[in-house]
């Protein structure tokens, strides 16, 4: 991987994030959920598009490998806290996922502490974050009584569980790879 900061993948990146405070603005303030969904949705795109371009162009750098998850988590968190104050999802169901990304945050601290570096993202982790990039939208899309929303509805917590559960995985699966590779450096 590269040293390089300015690449194209990073540049999406850093757009996404700077659609986080529109999205919370959007969905908060005048409540225009059309326009949150517009930007759910490109942040969703642009996720999926700084991966292919990093590879297509060969521009992997180890300072995307740290911006398109620290990306992908605040987006995650964001979108949970907008929600629980909308009362699209119960907190406690934000507070598990929440509380998943603080204990991983702890798991890469410890890591890096001994001289680790942070574990590969895993699959199923991939799943997870491709799961409830699916479910943000649609569980945004699924609010009111259209028919659109109707639809929505069921395949919104279709993928919501089924991201939710991978996403409380994958974050067992962290603790697990910390918990042996520091039972490993002690002996």
């Amino acid at each position: 991987m590269s040293d390089r900061l300015l690449t194209v993948p990073n540049v999406l990146s850093i757009i996404r994030l700077a659609g986080v405070p529109l999205f919370l603005w959007l969905l908060l303030g005048p409540k225009a959920d059309g326009w949150a969904l517009a930007v759910l949705v490109a942040s969703g795109i642009t996720d999926w598009l700084d991966g292919k371009i990093a590879r297509w162009l060969n521009q992997a750098s180890k300072f995307g490998a740290m911006l398109d998850p620290a990306a992908d988590r605040l987006y995650t968190a964001a979108t949970l806290i907008a929600f629980v104050i909308r009362d699209i999802v119960p907190w406690w169901v934000a507070a598990l996922l929440v509380a998943r990304d603080l204990i991983v945050g702890a798991c890469i601290w410890l890591l890096g502490r001994a001289g680790f570096a942070p574990p590969e993202v895993t699959y199923v982790g991939k799943a997870a974050t491709f799961n409830l990039m699916y479910a943000f939208p649609l569980l945004l899309l699924a609010q009111g009584g259209s028919t659109a929303a109707t639809i929505a509805r069921p395949i919104a917590y279709a993928f919501a569980i089924w991201g939710g559960a991978l996403f409380l995985w994958s974050g067992w699966l962290y603790v697990v790879q910390t918990h042996a590779a520091l039972r490993g450096a002690r002996t």
